[in-house]
């Protein structure tokens, strides 16, 4: 895409997170997965994740099929589940795509599903993962595509003090803001990069990265980003179009 193999730096991507930090007990992909799903788009994805068996959970992005996702990532050590238990704590994944659109939404049930699962949980602390961010990035054309109804997704938040930190994809870019005594973390993508605080459309040639998240039984998380090494030269970053 764009001039970029894709899938290629997907793995480099993953054999660095495993060469460098494992073990892990969880794998996040974060959404838009692919560009133009199918099927064998899904089981290529699937034949990267497996091999190295940890535990992987992948969410829905506004470029995803869901149907598709739970067809050809829903075996093995990879699933598309909406709750995990990670010691003192519980990881949401949440469905926030809107089919056919570029923003995003969380449904009645999303949050029913959310709210259910802190009240019958309230000693876990609690990450919250979706793709579309729910807070400004600074860069106006991708403020159109946030999360439409993120005033109820604060309501619901706000009521529950377990919840310490919110993950999202979408944004092609790292992004780490303390508001309410919760985390909002945004990772880099696997592929190319999207400069920060731009008006418009415009790439970085920022390393693809991902970003580590270490939970603590206390509460306490600690999180950074890590990036390929070298420099990122594929691509033209004065390309207007995506």
């Amino acid at each position: 895409m764009l001039g970029v193999d894709t899938e290629n730096y997907f793995r480099q991507v993953l054999e660095h997170a495993h060469n460098c930090h494992d073990p892990y007990d969880l794998i996040l992909v974060s959404g838009d997965l692919t560009q133009n799903p199918c099927p064998s788009s899904y089981q290529r994805i699937a034949a990267g994740l497996g091999p190295y068996q940890t535990q992987c959970l992948c969410l829905p992005g506004n470029h995803d099929d869901a149907l598709l996702m739970d067809s050809f990532l829903n075996s093995g050590n990879i699933g598309c589940g909406k709750l995990c238990r990670l010691g003192h704590w519980q990881l949401f994944c949440l469905n926030s795509q809107i089919p056919g659109q570029a923003g995003g939404f969380l449904a009645e049930t999303e949050l029913e599903l959310l709210e259910t699962g802190l009240n019958n949980n309230p000693e876990l602390f609690a990450i919250v993962a979706l793709h579309h961010p729910c807070l400004p990035t600074g860069s106006a054309w991708l403020d159109t595509m946030m999360l439409a109804n993120a005033r109820d997704f604060f309501e619901l938040l706000e009521r529950h003090p377990q919840v310490k930190a919110v993950t999202c994809g979408h944004i092609h870019q790292e992004m780490d803001i303390i508001q309410q005594s919760m985390r909002f973390l945004a990772t880099p993508s696997t592929c190319f990069q999207f400069k920060r605080n731009c008006r418009d459309f415009t790439l970085d040639t920022a390393m693809p990265g991902y970003r580590i998240i270490e939970l603590f039984p206390n509460g306490d998380l600690s999180t950074q980003v890590q990036r390929l090494p070298g420099k990122f030269t594929e691509l033209d970053v004065q390309s207007d179009s995506y």
